[in-house]
């Protein structure tokens, strides 16, 4: 049921307005035919997006007539998070919780804008699989408890958050760098991904208990939450792994920032009497992905080269980053 086309949920009545646009005009436009957002688009391409929260931020921070001169190329939010018109509801539902925005172009093959998604028209979709799940169950009493069930195991499949730690999980990673990738490969835009893996941490469960381990494992993500930019994200890879997700990032900046929270974790010295270092560390792997010369690499790929910088890591002695150049199996390295 998650699985509907957007084209199908989407609002195809978009209004969209020209870069040069002036505050003035953007504000009548939204006030007289009560838009919640506006999208910028150049020869039907969305450039930006302008919310009604952004025009009451401009007018807040300057009380005078100067913004009203402001066009739209200055007030927009760009680049704007946009997807494909067969893309799925659930796509749009992980992108748009993880990135937490409320308005969603959708474009066509070319890139050209499509139609609008909001959180509404989610929520509203959301809520007709429901009705639609009670009307199933409601047929036959006897088959209430199957029903049931079933709904049960598929949202629990569909979760796409952590429990524990309530960061993104595997499913969400796949899809919100999934729609990178294929952004990057449209819009021959760079991004780069940093997995990491706690080190020794069998050892350290094994030692301090499994209830410490989670609370570690709690602290360690926080940090490296609060190190963070604003468009980088973190998931659960899997146990004590995690990929980072850096969009529109050089290999330059990857390697300062990764090597950066190896630091900060390095600095933050918990105890762990069964490493090496005395203390907790972590290992990363980075892979950068440059569309340029990447158009036939697949987005699995960026991960598995990722993996195997982590695995050259642990190999050369840990508490380090490290970039693979050759695709070499993986061997254990816990």
């Amino acid at each position: 049921m998650f699985e509907i086309p957007l084209e199908t949920l989407m609002t195809k009545k978009v209004r969209c307005v020209s870069p040069k646009t002036k505050l003035r005009d953007l504000a009548r436009l939204m006030a007289a035919n009560r838009y919640s957002c506006l999208v910028v688009t150049e020869k039907k391409v969305p450039l930006g997006i302008i919310t009604e929260r952004d025009l009451v931020k401009v007018l807040a921070e300057y009380p005078n007539e100067g913004p009203l001169l402001l066009n739209a190329a200055e007030l927009m939010t760009s680049p704007v998070t946009t997807m494909h018109k067969n893309s799925t509801l659930l796509d749009a539902i992980a992108i748009t919780r993880v990135r937490k925005i409320r308005h969603l172009p959708v474009v066509n093959i070319t890139g050209r804008i499509a139609g609008l998604i909001t959180q509404s028209d989610l929520i509203q979709a959301y809520l007709h699989i429901l009705e639609a799940q009670h009307e199933v169950i409601q047929r036959s009493v006897a088959e209430r408890t199957r029903e049931l069930n079933d709904a049960n195991e598929h949202l629990m499949a569909l979760s796409l958050e952590d429990p524990l730690l309530l960061i993104g999980n595997r499913r969400a990673m796949e899809v919100d760098l999934k729609h990178v990738h294929y952004a990057a490969l449209r819009n021959k835009t760079p991004y780069s991904v940093l997995l990491i893996d706690i080190d020794h941490f069998k050892q350290y469960n094994d030692h301090y208990g499994h209830a410490k381990g989670d609370d570690i494992l709690k602290k360690v993500i926080n940090h490296i939450q609060q190190s963070l930019r604003k468009s980088d994200r973190v998931f659960r890879y899997g146990g004590e792994e995690f990929l980072l997700l850096f969009p529109d990032t050089m290999l330059k900046d990857a390697q300062q920032l990764s090597n950066k929270l190896i630091k900060n974790v390095h600095d933050l010295k918990i105890p762990h009497l069964k490493s090496p270092f005395k203390r907790l560390t972590i290992s990363g792997g980075v892979c950068y992905f440059n569309p340029e010369n990447n158009t036939n690499k697949p987005w699995q790929e960026v991960i598995k080269s990722a993996d195997l910088g982590l695995y050259k890591a642990k190999k050369g002695g840990r508490n380090r980053v490290a970039i693979s150049k050759k695709q070499t199996p993986r061997k254990n390295a816990a």
